[in-house]
């Protein structure tokens, strides 16, 4: 089992009253102070083929008992993603050795064994659930010599030799910075992507992020990454809403596409539980519409920008537009994603109010 965050468990003084002071505890105040989510948190479902996709895969899942990061982290977007033939899978165990403070991931310092058996498992469930592009995504293992990367190589491969016809996006560690075991790990791997993600604008690192991580490090393996393999779509994602600035976002996006980033998502920090890191705040529609339009300006080939967005979202069609296909934004839009390439009706309304308050001021 993984070991929870370490936390303050004292006591604090909320208020006075006739008896004398009342106290609270940690965790009810904390409890109480987590925001609500604004009314632009919200997404349609897929109709017609997406719909009967979804409920196709759906039905492989559970009829063969198989397990996704989709369904166990309840992601918004799963009617989405399943519906248009993307899947992510989480493979290595189910703790990390890492305690990042928005994870809702297990910590442990020492993991069980890695399952010998998961490339097989992994290639079989990928083979059953019948989609087009899978995500395989890892939990950090410093405890081994080498991150875990030769244990995600065997797995990528076994998926690909049962599944040739699935595209395959490793969503990988920063192997604590292990070059080596990235080169080794990248040695003509069947992959379509390679994503690591920096989660977070460099100022907050030490806040959001387990101090074995860093966003020096994380350009370094995407960097290299590109280096070795320049035949692969490099792709990372920011989170939003953990204490960072709408400029820090600009800034960020900027150092990432110097290192040759050429797929970007941006979304919003959810807090897993009132023991996780608190949301700092939840940035508009339009602001979302901004960042995505700054990327595109930037050279960015594939953008997804919003409230609703993962790392993971759309990221079979997220490729398609890296290759010159459609936005993913304004494909069968759902919401989850917001650009002004097709604008939602959040964004209208914010940016009608904007006008008509410009107006007036005039």
């Amino acid at each position: 089992m993984g070991v929870p965050l370490p936390q303050v468990n004292g006591t604090e003084v909320s208020s006075n009253s006739c008896g004398g002071p009342v106290r609270i505890s940690a965790e009810e105040r904390r409890k109480a102070e987590r925001k609500r989510l604004p009314s632009w948190f919200k997404t349609t479902l897929p109709t017609g083929n997406a719909q009967s996709r979804f409920n196709e895969t759906k039905s492989n899942v559970h009829e063969h008992g198989l397990h996704t990061v989709c369904e166990e982290a309840r992601c918004p977007n799963i009617h989405d993603c399943w519906g248009r033939g993307t899947a992510t899978f989480m493979i290595a165990g189910e703790v990390c050795t890492r305690g990042c403070r928005f994870c809702a991931v297990g910590t442990e310092k020492t993991p069980p064994p890695l399952n010998p058996n998961e490339p097989a498992e992994l290639a079989e469930a990928v083979d059953r659930m019948g989609v087009s592009h899978a995500v395989i995504t890892v939990v950090n293992r410093d405890d081994l010599a080498d991150g875990g990367a030769q244990h995600y190589r065997n797995c990528i491969k076994a998926v690909h030799e049962r599944c040739p016809d699935v595209g395959l996006e490793l969503l990988c560690s920063d192997l604590d910075g292990n070059i080596q075991a990235l080169a080794v790990l990248l040695d003509e791997l069947p992959l379509k992507v390679f994503a690591h993600n920096v989660e977070c604008v460099p100022r907050l690192d030490s806040t959001v992020r387990d101090p074995r991580a860093s966003f020096t490090q994380s350009l370094k393996i995407l960097q290299e990454a590109k280096r070795l393999r320049p035949d692969l779509a490099i792709k990372s994602s920011i989170m939003v809403g953990v204490g960072e600035n709408d400029q820090e976002v600009v800034e960020a996006m900027q150092l990432l596409r110097g290192v040759g980033v050429e797929l970007i998502t941006l979304g919003q920090y959810l807090q897993p539980s009132w023991k996780h890191l608190a949301v700092d705040r939840f940035p508009e529609p339009k602001t979302f519409a901004e960042w995505d339009q700054a990327a595109r300006e930037m050279g960015f080939t594939a953008v997804a920008s919003g409230p609703l967005v993962r790392s993971s979202y759309r990221a079979g069609l997220l490729w398609e537009e890296a290759m010159g296909g459609e936005p993913v934004v304004t494909r069968d839009s759902t919401g989850s994603a917001i650009s002004h390439l097709n604008p939602s009706k959040d964004l209208l309304a914010t940016n009608e109010a904007r006008s008509s308050s410009e107006h007036k001021t005039i």
